[in-house]
């Protein structure tokens, strides 16, 4: 029955995502969502999928803040050494904000009972979300929808820092992963038990495959710990709640436009980056990975490098997972390494991305990475996949994955630091 179920969750979502990609593609004969309503003084005339910087712009070593190497250097071709699509927003005035570099207008604040408090109450379970987004009105728009795992993503800044293990009370001087000057933001309500780390927004892409072998799972953003993760819809018998933020305009945005170059490389046009088409092949920890990226030589081009992870995620193609689709989570014109995970059956890799995640001690010892495969952890004695074939995570940037025979934190997630490679650069 899991199985059957499996089958038709997947024929579901490439069903939906063949439906939106038909609408996009039919241009002005399409049925109107508002996203291409470029005339209402609020959303920029952009379309596609243009991804925004991290703005992570400090520079870090195995573990520490470092001075900016040098190109001849160790660490050289991090994230803060590459720099483009800065982020910039606009407020305007009426409780919404538009992305200039997105082209979404997105609902300013979470406070979904009017309070001006976002808490416990504001959440929301994914029903309720999806079926608010058919009657919310604000800024005198009507148009407007649960974002995508894509959409949700654009917002993520790694300027933040992850207070995971932070034991005091008082949220004062923690950096979260979106811009509070824009955005109206709270970590979790610990008065309703909470933990400051529960600050998980809902997007409206539901998992193919299922976590913890059997919850159904959603998707969404981490504002608080600067990650993507797949939750259980449903926790301790109780349908798991989330922080809701509504998205209108550019309804082509996080859709990919892949065209195979013939040469061993695919050009994604909608993101303006062509890629690699075979991984690396290998696990590499990441000073190893972004020495590797910088002395790589192909298909003519000499200024490959490691992505930053808004860069990697955008591969992601979340109708696909090694369960229901026997692949990667990525689109079938790229060559995935398969490998044996922890569990002992065929997956596929994490792969490093350029970027660091600092923690609220000021340290940046582990880097972020995106699953392609499934995202495992340890539990009650077994591996099982615990956030999903889409997740984005982090990892120590070196050390022995054998010191963590069964995982690390309460989920047991499992720590590869020798992790994969696909290389980018910037279409010409």
């Amino acid at each position: 029955m899991r199985k059957e179920t499996r089958i038709l969750k997947t024929l579901t979502v490439g069903l939906s995502f063949l439906l939106f990609a038909g609408i996009v593609a039919c241009g002005d004969d399409a049925v109107d969502d508002g996203g291409d309503e470029q005339g209402d003084g609020n959303l920029p005339d952009i379309s596609g999928y243009p991804i925004s910087s991290t703005n992570q712009n400090i520079y870090y070593g195995a573990s520490n803040e470092i001075s900016a190497p040098g190109s001849d250097q160790s660490f050289y071709g991090q994230d803060a050494n590459y720099s483009s699509n800065e982020p910039s927003y606009e407020d305007n005035g009426d409780g919404t904000v538009t992305d200039m570099v997105t082209g979404l207008m997105w609902q300013q604040s979470a406070d979904t009972d009017g309070d001006g408090d976002i808490d416990a109450d504001d959440k929301l379970t994914y029903d309720e979300a999806v079926a608010g987004a058919t009657t919310f009105d604000l800024g005198g728009y009507d148009d407007w929808r649960l974002p995508t795992i894509k959409e949700q993503y654009s917002l993520i800044l790694f300027s933040g820092e992850d207070p995971s293990g932070y034991d005091g009370t008082s949220t004062t001087g923690l950096v979260p992963f979106i811009d509070t000057d824009y955005f109206d933001f709270n970590y979790g309500d610990t008065d309703a038990g909470e933990r400051i780390i529960d600050s998980q927004y809902a997007s409206s892409t539901v998992y193919v495959d299922y976590t913890m072998n059997g919850d159904e799972t959603l998707f969404g953003v981490n504002f608080a710990d600067g990650r993507i993760k797949g939750y259980g819809m449903s926790l301790f018998g109780n349908d798991k709640t989330f922080f809701v933020t509504y998205v209108r305009g550019n309804s082509t945005y996080g859709v990919n436009d892949f065209q195979n170059n013939n040469d061993g490389t695919i050009t994604d046009s909608a993101t303006g980056l062509m890629w690699m088409q075979d991984d690396n092949g290998q696990g590499y920890d990441w000073e190893d990975a972004l020495s590797y990226a910088e002395g790589f030589e192909f298909a003519g081009h000499t200024d490959w490098r490691l992505p930053d992870v808004k860069e990697l995620q955008s591969l992601l193609d979340y109708s696909r997972s090694p369960e229901t689709t026997s692949s990667a989570a990525i689109d079938p014109i790229f060559d995935c390494t398969a490998i044996t995970n922890e569990g002992g059956d065929t997956d596929y890799s994490y792969y490093w991305s350029s970027t660091t995640h600092e923690t609220w001690t000021g340290t940046g010892a582990n880097a972020s990475y995106v699953s392609f495969g499934r995202a495992m952890g340890y539990m009650n004695g077994e591996w099982m996949d615990v956030h999903g074939a889409g997740a984005q995570r982090s990892d120590p940037k070196a050390g022995d994955p054998n010191d963590y025979p069964t995982g690390n934190g309460p989920q047991g997630d499992a720590i590869r630091i020798n992790n994969y490679v696909r290389l980018v650069r910037y279409a010409e």
